[in-house]
């Protein structure tokens, strides 16, 4: 096996998908089954396989981890502060979706648990998620 001079960071992705009208808005989130982060809520997201596009690494594993499939994702921007994952130095690429209503989660993968919730009663996210879902309200225009 080869090995580089200079390490290299693992890729992830993750989707902050919301549902239903700005006033009434909802975000997806997953109870993490494994360590890091064991039983705390996250967005749904993972490793990218080696020969995998990232919008299709994104769309696997929202499939994986909540059963769900989405139309049209954007790509919200690129989180990779060292230390942002205890494992890893760790790159995600972030993916933004709406759906116009909630459709039931159903968990899989390395997810114990899939639900919605209110933007109002968000618990604390693993990661740095919380950011992440304040970049994407901020591209929506709902919170400064």
């Amino acid at each position: 096996m080869y090995t580089y001079r200079y390490p290299h960071p693992a890729v992830t992705v993750d989707v902050v998908l919301f549902a239903g009208l700005p006033a009434r808005r909802r975000l997806l989130l997953i109870r993490r089954a494994a360590a890091p982060f064991a039983g705390h809520w996250a967005l749904p997201g993972g490793f990218v396989d080696i020969d995998e596009d990232l919008e299709a690494a994104a769309r696997r594993e929202l499939a994986e981890e909540t059963g769900l499939t989405v139309g049209p994702l954007r790509q919200l921007g690129t989180w990779g502060t060292p230390g942002r994952d205890p494992r890893e130095r760790v790159i995600s690429v972030v993916y933004l979706g709406e759906l116009p209503g909630t459709t039931t989660p159903d968990a899989g993968s390395d997810a114990a648990e899939a639900s919605w919730f209110g933007l109002q009663a968000l618990p604390r996210l693993a990661f740095d998620h919380a950011d992440v879902v304040a970049s994407a309200l901020r591209t929506l225009g709902e919170r400064e």
